[in-house]
C-alpha cells in the first residue's frame, strides 16, 4: 500500500497470520474430517479452478446439519450424501461456509461421506477468507491453493487433522507441487496428471503449480528440491543450500521430521510471504536468495515439526506451534550467528509480546485470530515463553522437553496442559515450573524490576558484602533470575529467585561491586522504557500496513514521550512524511533520527540515504550525493543499503508511481 521500508522481525506477518490465526474455533467442532479424495483441474489462463471432493466425516455430536468453510469464489454445483441422493445447502459468504441440510440426524460417532463438485474463478483476494491476503489464485505462471484459502471443504483450518489424496490436471508446460508427491503422467489436451497421497493425519492440501524450471537439488542430497521461475534461477542453488542447512539443523535438535523431503517452492510477490503443507516450504519469489529471509525460510521450514508434526488442539494452544515456530528461527539464528546474534534480537521478540498483553496465552480464543493482538501474542510471547522455559532447564533438559513434546504427539493435536506435563517430567523433581505456566500462560504483563543495594567493605582484606533487594510489581510472579556484579576486578553473575514484589539478596565479591544488572543475558519478559519505544514504534509500523498514516504518528509520538532522542521513532516519521511528500518535516525527523540515541544502528545508514532521496526530489544533486557518500562510509549493509547509497550515486532518486 505504501512504499516504506519496513524493518522489523525478518520473518513473514502475512504467513504467521496464515498459521496462527486461521483457527475457526477455540470449542470442539461438530464433525472431524478424517480426509479427502480430490480431483482438480486448474485452468490458469481463464483462472479457474474445477473440482470434486469426497470428505469423509465423523459427527462429534448428533448431526442435523454440517457446516463446512469453502472459498467465495467457488460455486457449488452438486452435493450428495453417501447414497449418492442430492444435498441442500446454504451459503454464507460472510463467514465462507457451506452448510448441509441432512434429510435425517447423523448419530454421534458415526462415519459419513459427502461429494462436494463445485468450480469457479479464483484470482483476487477479495474471495479470501483470510481478509485482505490472497491465499488461492489460479495465473501464469504461478497458480496457488494454499491450505488455508479453503479450496476444498474443510473444518478446523490447523486443528483438524486429516490425509488427502488428490489428483491435479494442469497445463504441461507446468509443474505441480503438493504433499506426497506419487506420479505423474501426460495426457491429451496438452495436459499433464499429478498425484499425491499424504496418509498421516496432518495438513496437506496445499497445491502449487507453475512454469517452474526442472527441480533444482542440493550438492549431496536428493531430499530438499526447488522449484522456480526463470527470472529466479540464480538465486535458487544458494537458497536451497540455505535451506538444507536449516534442515539439518532442526533434524538434529528435534529429531527425524515426518518425512525427510522437502520442497522450496516459488510463491507469487503478490501473495503471502510464506506458507507451507507437509513436505513444503513455500516462499514468495521476491525473497528468494534475498539473505534477509533466511529468518523466513528457517520459520517455514520449522513448521515441519512445529504444526506438521503437531498441531494445536484449539485457538487457545496456538501459542504451541506458533511461538515455538518463531523460538526456532531465532535458535537456528543463534546456530549460524552465536549467542550475540539471539540476544540482539530478543528485544523485537519482547516488543511484540508486550504490544498487545491484555489477555492470558490460555484465553486467545475470545480474541479476533486475525487480529494484530492475537498474532503479537501465539508470535512473540509464545516464543518468549520458550526462551524464559530454556533458561528454566536449561539446555538439555529444554531440547529433551522438545524431542519429548514432539514424540509423544507425534500427529495429534496438543494443548498447553500437555506441555505442562511434559516440560514438568523432563525438569525433574527439583523443579516447580506451576508458578511459570501460571505467570506467562494464564497471566498477563511483565515484571518491572527495580534494584536497591547497600555495599559493605568486609574485614581483614576479604572484600565486600552487597545486600539489597529486587522489587518488582507482580504480586503472584516467581521466578530465578541472573544478578550480573560488575566489579573493580572480575565480572561475576549470581542467580537469586524473585518471588512476589519484593525479594532480598546477600552478595559477597572480593572486587567492590560498581553495578548490578538484572537479567542481563535478556532471558526474562520484563518491562523496561526501551521496550516502551519499541512496542510504541511496533504499534506504528502496524497501523501504517493498515493504512493509518494518523493513528501510527501518534504512536511513534508515544515513542519520543517515552525516548525524546530515539533515532528508531524519528527514523520512523520521517518515513510517513517522505510518503506524504511534506519533505521538508521528513528531512527534519531523519536528522532527528541522525542525532539521536543510535538505535537501532541502521538507522543511521538509512537516515542518509533518505535525506539523499528528498535532495535528489528536490533538485539538489550535490548536496544528495554528499548524503549518499555518507551511507556508504556507515559501511553498513543493512537491508542492502550500501548497495542502493551506491546505485543512487550513479544515478539519481525518482519516485515511483507506486509511491504516490
Amino acid at each position: 500500500m505504501f512504499a516504506i521500508r519496513k524493518f522489523v522481525v525478518a520473518t513473514s506477518a502475512a504467513a504467521l497470520s496464515i498459521s496462527a490465526a486461521a483457527q475457526t474455533s477455540g470449542t470442539r467442532q461438530p464433525l472431524q474430517v478424517t480426509g479427502y479424495t480430490i480431483d482438480a483441474q486448474l485452468d490458469p489462463v481463464a483462472q479457474r479452478l474445477t473440482a470434486t471432493a469426497a470428505v469423509t466425516f465423523t459427527a462429534v455430536q448428533d448431526l442435523m446439519s454440517a457446516t463446512f468453510e469453502l472459498n467465495n469464489g467457488l460455486r457449488i454445483t452438486k452435493i450428495t450424501g453417501p447414497d449418492g441422493k442430492p444435498l441442500d445447502s446454504d451459503r454464507d459468504a460472510r463467514r465462507s461456509t457451506v452448510t448441509v441440510s441432512l434429510p435425517v440426524a447423523i448419530p454421534t460417532g458415526t462415519t459419513s461421506t459427502f461429494t462436494f463438485t463445485y468450480a469457479g474463478i479464483l484470482k483476487e483476494a477479495d474471495t479470501s477468507p483470510v481478509e485482505g491476503i490472497k491465499t488461492a489464485a489460479l495465473a501464469t505462471p504461478i497458480s496457488m491453493l494454499l491450505y488455508p484459502g479453503r479450496w476444498f471443504p474443510m473444518v478446523g483450518l490447523y486443528t483438524n487433522r486429516f490425509t488427502m489424496n488428490l489428483h491435479a490436471t494442469v497445463p504441461s508446460d507446468e509443474i505441480a507441487v503438493s504433499s506426497g508427491f506419487t506420479g505423474k503422467k501426460s495426457v491429451a489436451g496438452n495436459k499433464t496428471e499429478f498425484d499425491f497421497a499424504w496418509s498421516k493425519p496432518g495438513f496437506p492440501g496445499t497445491l502449487i503449480a507453475g512454469k517452474f524450471l526442472p527441480a533444482g537439488k542440493v550438492a549431496g542430497s536428493n531430499q530438499i528440491s526447488i522449484y522456480v521461475t526463470e527470472p529466479h534461477k540464480a538465486a535458487a542453488a544458494d537458497y536451497a543450500g540455505v535451506a538444507a542447512q536449516q534442515q539439518e539443523y532442526f533434524t538434529n535438535t528435534f529429531g527425524q521430521p515426518e518425512s525427510g523431503k522437502l520442497q522450496i517452492v516459488e510463491l507469487p510477490d503478490d501473495s503471502v510471504s510464506a506458507s507451507w503443507g507437509p513436505e513444503i516450504a513455500a516462499i514468495a519469489g521476491n525473497r528468494i536468495g534475498d539473505k534477509n529471509s533466511h529468518r523466513l525460510l528457517a520459520n517455514t521450514i520449522s513448521r515441519q515439526w512445529w504444526g506438521s508434526e503437531i498441531s494445536p488442539a484449539t485457538l487457545n494452544d496456538a501459542w504451541i506451534t506458533n511461538g515455538m515456530a518463531r523460538y526456532s528461527e531465532l535458535m537456528n539464528l543463534e546456530e549460524t550467528g552465536g549467542k550475540t546474534a539471539l540476544q540482539n534480537a530478543i528485544p523485537d521478540i519482547e516488543a511484540g509480546a508486550l504490544a498487545y498483553d491484555t489477555a492470558p496465552l490460555s484465553t486467545l480464543a475470545r480474541v479476533d485470530p486475525f487480529s494484530p493482538q492475537f498474532q503479537s501474542m501465539t508470535l512473540e510471547k509464545g516464543a518468549m515463553v520458550f526462551h524464559m522455559l530454556r533458561y528454566q532447564l536449561g539446555d538439555d533438559k529444554f531440547l529433551a522437553f522438545l524431542k519429548g513434546l514432539l514424540s509423544q504427539y507425534t500427529d495429534k493435536p496438543v494443548r498447553s496442559a500437555d506441555l505442562e506435563v511434559v516440560a514438568k517430567a523432563q525438569g525433574g523433581e527439583g523443579v516447580n515450573l506451576r508458578p511459570f505456566f501460571a505467570q506467562w500462560i494464564d497471566g498477563t504483563g511483565a515484571p518491572s524490576f527495580q534494584d536497591k543495594f547497600t555495599i559493605y567493605r568486609l574485614g581483614s582484606n576479604k572484600g565486600f558484602r552487597t545486600i539489597g533487594s529486587v522489587s518488582q510489581d507482580l504480586d503472584l510472579f516467581r521466578m530465578p533470575i541472573d544478578l550480573r556484579i560488575e566489579t573493580d576486578g572480575k565480572t561475576e553473575t549470581r542467580k537469586i529467585d524473585v518471588t512476589g514484589t519484593d525479594s532480598a539478596y546477600t552478595i559477597e565479591t572480593f572486587g567492590r561491586p560498581r553495578r548490578i544488572v538484572i537479567d542481563p543475558d535478556n532471558w526474562v519478559l520484563k518491562s523496561t522504557p526501551d521496550l516502551a519505544v519499541r512496542v510504541a514504534v511496533l504499534k506504528g509500523q502496524q497501523l501504517v500496513a493498515q493504512g493509518d498514516l494518523i493513528g501510527a504518528l501518534a504512536e511513534y509520538q508515544k515513542a519520543l514521550d517515552s525516548n525524546k532522542n530515539s533515532a528508531l521513532a524519528n527514523y520512523r516519521i520521517a518515513e510517513i512524511f517522505f510518503t506524504q511528500r511534506n519533505y521538508q518535516s521528513s528531512a527534519n525527523s531523519y536528522r532527528d533520527s541522525l542525532r539521536g540515541d543510535g538505535e537501532p544502528r541502521w538507522t543511521q545508514v538509512w537516515s542518509h540515504i533518505g535525506l539523499g532521496k528528498i535532495f535528489d526530489l528536490t533538485g539538489q544533486r550535490d548536496r544528495a550525493v554528499q548524503e549518499y557518500r555518507l551511507a556508504v562510509q556507515t559501511n553498513d549493509n543493512t537491508q542492502g543499503a550500501i548497495n542502493e547509497a551506491r546505485a543512487l550515486l550513479q544515478k539519481p532518486f525518482e519516485r515511483a508511481r507506486s509511491m504516490d
